[in-house]
């Protein structure tokens, strides 16, 4: 278990999960009834963009720093804007603060959500969960539980307000780490089929993507929606060529929001040409 989030935090790869996150946040706050957010794999909730990890890679300069704080290098006007500003309403208040702060999922989701919405965030790091519980201060709204997100999710589901969204982000570092998800946002769908499932992953082989989007295709869920930026217009598996998320059960519109949103970033964040943008329905509720 090597990973720690805080050499990448703020990168390009957490601008999309973030940014799909508070659209996702946005369309559920418009019902008045509570909601839950479960955050499968939360990390540590706020990192220091000035802190040595952060330093080492500065990976954030190109991800958050061109599109928030104010140093931004190209930040977005009019109908992009104004689907971004839930997202920048959190970040740039942070990135304005010395040293810089970048939120990572749990406090968006904490900041994005209401008095009557509740959060649980799971993070198997005894440190890491440590850290959280502290960023939280004891909030009543917030539940912090240390230990393996797979284990934990079925005792979790369904949530008591049957509303809201399992937001699950792992490392990446476990061998057959797309079938372990598959498998058990499937076990998930089984227990809470009408909840709202976000799963981040990264492009480096096409194949193993594709497959995994095969995988999810199948589940259980009435629709499921890809959502794929890549950074290169050669794709080698040596590289994080970029990186996706598939969404069950999709708020009403959201697609249409991220064509415009993806179509931005595609072009902000690519390395060779203006990126690539790939949105699709890989399953609806006319092919059950």
């Amino acid at each position: 278990m090597n990973y720690r989030h805080a050499f990448h935090a703020g990168n390009f790869a957490d601008v999309l999960k973030h940014v799909v996150l508070a659209r996702i946040l946005t369309h559920l706050k418009q019902k008045d009834a509570p909601f839950r957010v479960i955050d499968t794999h939360a990390g540590v909730g706020l990192y220091d963009l000035e802190a040595d990890e952060a330093r080492r890679t500065g990976e954030w300069r190109d991800g958050v720093g061109l599109l928030a704080g104010q140093e931004a290098a190209a930040p977005a006007t009019g109908a992009i804007a104004d689907l971004l500003a839930p997202w920048r309403s959190v970040v740039d208040g942070l990135m304005a603060q010395q040293p810089p702060l970048y939120p990572g999922s749990p406090w968006l989701s904490a900041e994005l959500t209401r008095a009557q919405d509740h959060l649980v965030f799971c993070e198997k790091h005894p440190e890491d969960a440590r850290l959280l519980r502290q960023n939280f201060g004891g909030s009543r709204r917030v539940k912090v539980i240390e230990g393996d997100a797979w284990a934990l999710l079925p005792g979790l589901l369904p949530p008591p307000e049957r509303r809201g969204l399992v937001f699950i982000d792992p490392a990446f570092e476990q061998e057959n780490e797309f079938r372990t998800i598959a498998e058990n946002v499937g076990r998930a769908l089984q227990r809470w089929a009408t909840g709202v499932y976000a799963i981040w992953y990264p492009l480096k082989g096409l194949r193993e993507a594709d497959g995994f989007a095969r995988r999810m295709a199948a589940l259980p869920a009435a629709r499921a929606l890809r959502f794929e930026i890549s950074r290169y217009a050669v794709q080698r598996i040596d590289r994080l060529n970029g990186c996706g998320m598939i969404i069950l059960n999709p708020p009403w519109r959201l697609d249409e929001e991220l064509r415009e949103i993806g179509a931005h970033l595609a072009r902000l964040f690519a390395r060779e040409g203006e990126g690539v943008l790939r949105l699709d329905w890989i399953r609806q509720e006319a092919d059950r």
